[in-house]
This record gives structure tokens, sequence and C-alpha cells, in this order.
């Protein structure tokens, strides 16, 4: 932001340092959105703008204690103020405004464990005044914390931070992270011995039907209920230990959890759990796995854990609530699938927070309007918002439900749990050979779902592709990720509409950008290609960028005949005028066009065959000129040659060429040098005859 509009910012809202950096923070996202290319931005300098954004947030949080989203209230204020100096930031301002509410959100989850270690950290330092690094690393690794911010509170506090142990601490996450994740949990997973062990030992296995107890109102907003569960047993370095302390990665095993494990295509939960009664125990769910019935929850821990303690679980909400939307519309997706292609069956899938992933049976691709009619049947589902039911059934019960969808050659458990939509899944289990399970999606399923189709929102299929033969892959998106892609969308159909005016004005001018439009069609082309956005509309906006292609295509043909067709007039005027004089250096206005300094060079030598010519012409955009000449081959004979006479100019015009005594050509790149090389082939040629 320039000087004087930090100042403004500054008397105008009496902003201290960390607020003000926030209203640059807006003023630079306003910027950002203006060009339409947000997401683009946010990756490529999102580190830089969730640093700055961090800052904020804390001040904001902490030392005013103003409520959550108050940066976002900024926006409206930085475009009053600079919205007369940089138009610019007037023209995406609710975009931005999501953007930050989504970002502050998402550090808002982790900035108060992140101040409770910090604050625990500094109370153990004693008279010491330098904080380690290995606590600044795990700030930032676990809470999110950027190292500046964690400087600025230790600055506070009149601490400074071991920079040295920092980098050290991040070069060994990153040696581990290189090695493979696999490396770290192999020393904590449960193997078929540990299995044993538990099960010699009277352990028994996870109670997780907490997972399900979740509810939700109309409108969709989820309510989870609180959860305990006892400490049953932690695993680190491949055993068994009675307690863990600070900073040690582990496995904790809990009597009851609420926890989802990663099964069945769902990804795992994430979240934390503090220890009851001591919320200075904190430990971060990073990964949560099922093995023989016990749930391990893989993670860090913050103090001191032991085997008995009675910890109160946290699920990552807004995570679970991503999931549960992927999960349910990939039962909805599947039964669309069947609608669509009447023999599809299910091969795999992944349901994780941003996409969900579907592998079908399919005989040959998807076309584009099979995959948009099955996106319209997904999106008429969800727009009725019906129950989502689920039942333990009897397996054999179940299975003869008409209609029901399951994974070929999956081992399901007897009692088996059934999920529906819109049809209680007590009248699919009365009535089996009854129409109902043929007029929704019916599955099984150990899943956590949503309690109505309609909360998933707007749902968009964004690739249809082989993986192998027989096989196809559907990835989809929905929520707050489908929002992301409507508005890329529109954004890319803006940029569309407005390269479609240039082509159109391109058109009816006498001022050629044809080449310029090309590259912008080809360059807008690659950005929708690797854009996340609706397929079959990606399919209508390549279409569209081909059209515009096509009318420049013809444009430039139409012009370059006409550019043709003027030269072969201009040399019959020549030859007209001056017959059979013995030589011509002349320049063409054809720029690049060597088909029409050809038919000038043909004109000379059916009417004029006595002529030795060399023409130019220069395209100014390309900066490119061209040189061609002919010699009738009894003047070749004897003394003039066509590459002789070029090879006089070539160095002049910086270029290459070749050919033989009665026909050369060249191109160079030095177009100010189109005089000289006139001059100096035009006195060649007096000497030469």
């Amino acid at each position: 932001m320039c000087t004087w509009a930090w100042e403004l910012l500054t008397e105008r809202l009496k902003l201290e340092p960390d607020r003000c950096m926030s209203a640059t923070l807006v003023e630079v996202l306003l910027q950002v959105g203006a060009d339409n290319e947000i997401a683009r931005h946010l990756d490529s300098l999102g580190y830089v703008l969730r640093r700055i954004l961090r800052r904020a947030v804390r001040y904001a949080t902490r030392k005013t204690q103003c409520e959550a989203r108050n940066v976002a209230s900024l926006v409206d204020i930085v475009i009053e103020l600079l919205g007369d100096a940089f138009p610019e930031v007037r023209k995406d301002p609710e975009t931005v405004k999501e953007i930050i509410n989504e970002e502050e959100a998402q550090f808002l989850k982790t900035l108060s464990r992140g101040h409770r270690l910090l604050e625990r950290s500094i109370n153990k330092l004693g008279s010491s005044t330098v904080l380690p690094g290995d606590i600044a690393w795990r700030l930032y690794d676990t809470y999110g914390f950027p190292v500046d911010l964690t400087l600025l509170m230790s600055e506070e506090k009149g601490l400074s931070i071991d920079m040295e142990a920092f980098e050290k601490a991040k070069l060994h996450s990153l040696e581990m992270s290189q090695a493979g994740g696999a490396t770290v949990d192999d020393q904590i997973n449960l193997d078929v011995h540990a299995i044993n062990e538990l099960q010699n030992r009277g352990v028994t296995p996870t109670d997780d039907l907490p997972k399900y107890s979740y509810t939700a109102d109309i409108e969709g907003n989820y309510t989870f209920e609180a959860t305990k569960g006892k400490v049953i047993a932690l695993r680190c370095n491949k055993q068994f230990v009675e307690e863990v302390t600070t900073g040690q990665e582990c496995g904790v095993l809990l009597d009851r959890t609420c926890f989802y494990a990663e099964q069945g295509g769902q990804i795992y939960d994430e979240g934390f759990m503090v220890k009851d009664g001591e919320e200075d125990v904190e430990f971060k769910v990073k990964n949560v796995q099922v093995r023989g019935g016990y749930v391990l929850h893989i993670g860090i821990i913050e103090g001191t854990l032991r085997v008995g303690d009675v910890m109160n679980l946290s699920v990552d909400e807004p995570r679970r609530c991503s999931i549960m939307k992927n999960h349910t519309g990939t039962h909805i997706l599947n039964f669309a699938l069947r609608e669509v292609l009447k023999e599809a069956d299910q091969r795999g899938s992944l349901v994780a927070p941003d996409r969900l992933r579907f592998d079908f049976t399919a005989k040959g691709a998807m076309s584009v309007k099979e995959v948009q009619t099955a996106e319209e049947i997904v999106n008429k589902i969800t727009s009725k918002n019906e129950e989502v039911y689920a039942k333990e059934t009897a397996l054999s019960v179940a299975k003869s439900i008409q209609g029901l969808r399951a994974v070929f050659d999956e081992v399901y458990p007897d009692p088996v749990r059934v999920v529906s939509v819109g049809i209680p899944v007590e009248q699919l289990e009365s009535d089996p050979m009854g129409p109902g399970g043929s007029l929704t999606t019916v599955e099984f399923c150990g899943g956590t779902h949503l309690r109505r189709a309609g909360h998933i929102g707007q749902f968009y299929i964004v690739s249809e592709e082989a993986i192998s033969k027989g096989i196809r892959r559907i990835i989809a998106v929905t929520g707050t990720e489908a929002a992301k892609a409507q508005h890329r969308l529109e954004v890319l159909e803006k940029a569309v509409a407005e390269l479609k005016e240039k082509v159109e004005k391109n058109s009816t001018t006498r001022e050629c950008l044809d080449k310029k439009l090309n590259r912008e069609i080809v360059s807008l082309d690659d950005e929708v290609a690797q854009s996340t956005i609706c397929y079959w509309k990606k399919d209508a906006i390549r279409a569209q960028l081909k059209g515009l292609k096509t009318i420049l295509d013809n444009l430039d043909k139409a012009r370059k005949a006409a550019v043709l067709t003027e030269v072969v007039e201009q040399s019959k005027q020549l030859i007209d005028a001056s017959p059979n004089q013995k030589y011509v250096v002349h320049e063409f206005k054809a720029g690049s066009n060597a088909k029409a300094l050809d038919a000038a060079m043909k004109q000379y030598k059916t009417l004029s065959p006595s002529t030795s010519a060399m023409f130019f012409s220069v395209d100014d955009e390309a900066g490119k000129i061209l040189c061609m000449a002919m010699v009738p081959k009894d003047v070749a004979d004897n003394g003039l040659t066509a590459k002789e006479w070029v090879d006089k100019v070539v160095g002049l015009i910086s270029g290459k060429g070749g050919g033989s005594n009665v026909s050369a050509q060249a191109t160079g790149s030095n177009i100010a040098a189109l005089s000289q090389a006139m001059d100096v082939a035009t006195k060649f040629a007096q000497l030469k005859l």
C-alpha cells in the first residue's frame, strides 16, 4: 500500500500497527480480487497473506476483545477510503469478505490452544529470556502460528526465540515428512502382535458409536455431542507405554470415541482431546485408524498423558461437516449414475473434506450430456432436502432390498448399517421387494452422513476420466468447494465474454490483433483446462474459445488472401510502369505473409521475365522482416545470383537465409535496417548489372 494510503487508514481508523496491517491486507486482497485471480494469488502468496491476516486476527481477538469476523468489516471501510484512488478495489468485495472470514475461522480454531501452549512454555522458562525453537516450530506446525507472530508475542513478554533451534526442528520435520509418514506410523501402528497383546490383557475394543452423535437444524447447522473417553492404552516406539510426554508422537486408544477412523473410503477425523480437569494436557489428533476394533488416535502430546486419564474429545467440526457433505453426495451420485448409465457398479471411492472421488464400471467414457444429467439428478435430489436415514439391519434382510447398492466382493458385518435418502430404512425393510429401493439411494455404509440431503448445498462434477480399462472416475465438490468452483466459473465466463467482445471488434476494424488475441485464447483455454469448475460447463467454455479461435483463423485467412490480392495488384502496377527493367527492389506491406511475396515474384516471372527482383516485407508486431529474391537464369549465369544478392543483406537484417542462383530468401529480426538493406541491395544490383 502506498504511504499516503497507509497514513489515511491510520488517521481515519485510529489503528495500531497490527490493526492497520489487517487493513493493508484487505486492500491487497481487494486489488488481487480485482483481476479475478484471488484463488491463484492465495496459492502463490498465501503464506504472506495468511501471516498478515493471522496477526490481525490475534490482535482483534486478544487485544481488543472483538468478536469473530471483525477483520472482514474493514473491507467496506477500505473501499470507502480508497475506492476513488483505486477503482479496482470495488469489483469483488463480497468474495474478499468470504475469504477473510474463512481464513479467520480456520485460525481461530487453534488460536486459544496455541496461546495456552505459549503461556505454559513461557512459565517454564524461569529466568531464561529465550523461547526454545522447537516450541516455536510446534506453534507453527501444529497450531498454524507464523513464526513472526510467535516472535511478536514473545517480544511482548520481553523474550526472543532460538531461531537456530527453530530451523533444526523445521529441518527434522521436513526429513521425517520426506521419509514418509509410514516410518513414524510403523512405530505407532497396531500390528497383529499388538492386537493380540491388547486382547490378552482383556482390553475391550473401542466403542465408536458416538461418532454418529450429532444433530442438525433445518438450515444445516450441526451440533456435535460432547464426548469423554478414557485412555486404555498408549502406543509409542512399537510398544505399549504407561505415559507419554510433551512433543512425543504416539497413538492413543480410548474406551469410547467420537472420532471417525478411516475406512470405507471416508477419510479420518482430525481434532483435539484435552485431559478432563487439566487443560494443560492436550493431544492433537492428526490421524485415526481402526485395527481389530481398536480405534487408534495418532498425534502429538502436550503435557503428560497417562493410561487411565479421562479426555474431553473435540472433533474438527467444520472438517467433519465437509466430509459428511461429500459422503452423502457420493451416495446420491451413485444413484444418479445408475439412472443415467443403467449399469454402473462402484469400484472404489474417496471421501475427503475438499472433494469426493467415485470409481465405477463403464463400457466407455461418459458423454458431456450424461455427466450433466447425472449432476442435475444429484442437485434435484438435494433441492428436495429430504431426510437421510441410517439403521442397523440384519444382513439377510438388507440384501433383499430391491435396488440396494453395495461394493462388489465387499464383506459386510451382520447386522449391517443401511443408509437411505427420503425413504426410512424401516419402510424398505418391511417391503424389500417394493419399488422404494429403486426410487432413491440405498446403500450399506458405516460412514458419517448429513441429516438432510439439502445440507450438501451445490454439487458439481469437476472431472470424469478413465483410470483403467472399463473403470471410470468422477471427482466432484460440494459446499464451500462448490461455491469456490462456482465463483471461479463466473470469473472465467466473464473473461470469455470480454475476449469475445475483443474478437468481434477486431473483425470490424482495420487494426489486426489476430496474433495477440490468439495468444489470449490459448492462455485462457489453458487456465480453463486447469480450473476446478463444473465439468460440462468447462466443456462449453472451451467450445466457445474454440469457436473464437476459428473466427480468428478464418479472419486471418481472409486478411492474408486480401493482402495477397493487394500485393499481386501492386506488382502488376510496378510491371506496367517499368516493364522488363533490369532489376527492382521494393517493399510490400505484406507483414509476414511470405505467400504474398511469392505471388509477386510469380507475376514478375510471368509478365516481366527478364527482371531481377528483390522484395521486402516487415511485420512490426512480430518484429520480423522477410526478404525474397529472384534472378532470371541467363542473368545468374552472367554475374548476379539470387543467393549472393540475399547474402549481401542478411547480415544487416540480423537474419538467416539461403537458396540457389535463381531463387533465395531470408528472414531477420532487425526491422529498423529495412531502408539500409534496400539501399545495399539496389547498389549491389547496379554493380552487377
